[in-house]
């Protein structure tokens, strides 16, 4: 019986000493790509006006963990910077250290703005078209600050930032911070909410403030999102005020996807102009395809974006076979 006890306790010694060993955290790191793609053939008025290949995006770089709650993170972009520039730009798109446990996570470096990351989680389709308030230039994806966001309980987390407020091209250069806050509430698993708050400027009559509300549905094969967003002195130019909406939704089966998006951005009129502030931009915006991911990492969409503008321009239409692959 003792030699019984003894073998035992030496199996479970060596099985405690073994367990403990692989549970051990080990120091490891990651390299991640990703690439957005398109061929796309636009008409105005019946007559073609553009034929293209484009890489919009190349995003590359590398995670490491050096502990179970804290990690590095560097990445870099490739992007076209816009129709009849000769040159890419490679530019710095994150670079920062994090820290999180089971409620709490903070950052510090050039982060990725946290700003529209619900939204453009819910569109998910970043690789055909940016998200309401990163298009339509609400904010940057990403700047220069800290980052903490706290998880009170499966229904609510709430968030706050200081950054530059230049975004990740651009060094601080008029000492003017912004300060953002916001929430998000989740009363069940199909319903998510979010508000969001921001301010940068030295006086409040000319200040950018930033208004943003959301709220999207997810259920077993749909998703439906919708947002409200409205600034106040845009880049901190007095009375440049313009906000909008955006409408998006998808069915998703096994491998393919069809989804729809519409948006609607507007500006005011300043006093003495003729026309609003952005009326070159202001319009709506269609988008509606399918999605087909026939392996991980890789996806395809054939998809029909539109852009209808207040300015009396004709109105674009434009058909792309876009990809995006990641890994």
């Amino acid at each position: 019986m003792q030699k019984t006890l003894n073998l035992l306790f030496l199996i479970l010694f060596f099985y405690s000493s073994y367990s403990q060993e692989n549970n051990e955290f080990k120091p490891s790191g990651k390299i991640f790509v990703k690439i957005f793609t398109n061929y796309n053939s636009s008409l105005v008025e019946g007559k073609p006006v553009h034929n293209a290949f484009e890489v919009e995006k190349a995003n590359f770089g590398y995670k490491y963990n050096l502990s179970k709650k804290i990690c590095g993170k560097i990445a870099f972009d490739v992007t076209d910077p816009g129709v009849g520039s000769l040159k890419n730009t490679t530019f710095l798109k994150h670079a920062y250290f994090e820290y999180k446990n089971k409620k709490l996570t903070a950052k510090f470096g050039m982060i990725g703005r946290y700003q529209f990351k619900i939204q453009e989680e819910m569109w998910g389709r970043r690789y055909l078209f940016k998200s309401f308030q990163h298009q339509y230039d609400f904010g940057d994806s990403a700047d220069k600050g800290i980052f903490a966001s706290y998880k009170f309980s499966k229904l609510i987390s709430w968030d706050f930032a200081i950054e530059n407020g230049e975004g990740e091209k651009t060094f601080e250069s008029d000492s003017i911070l912004k300060y953002g806050t916001g929430f998000v509430f989740s009363p069940a698993k199909w319903i998510e909410t979010r508000g969001y708050y921001d301010f940068m400027g030295k006086t409040t009559s000319n200040a950018q403030q930033t208004f943003s509300s959301y709220i999207g549905f997810k259920f077993d094969k749909i998703k439906i999102g919708t947002e409200y967003n409205y600034q106040l002195n845009n880049k901190i130019q007095k009375k440049h005020n313009f906000g909008g909406y955006s409408i998006y939704t998808s069915y998703q089966l096994k491998k393919i996807a069809f989804f729809g998006r519409f948006d609607n951005l507007n500006s005011v009129k300043i006093d003495g102009e003729d026309e609003t502030w952005n009326f070159a931009e202001n319009g709506q915006k269609i988008i509606a395809g399918i999605e087909y991911s026939p392996i991980k990492g890789f996806t395809i969409s054939p998809n029909y974006q539109s852009r209808y503008y207040q300015n009396n321009n004709p109105t674009e239409h434009t058909l792309y076979i876009s990809c995006e692959i990641k890994f």
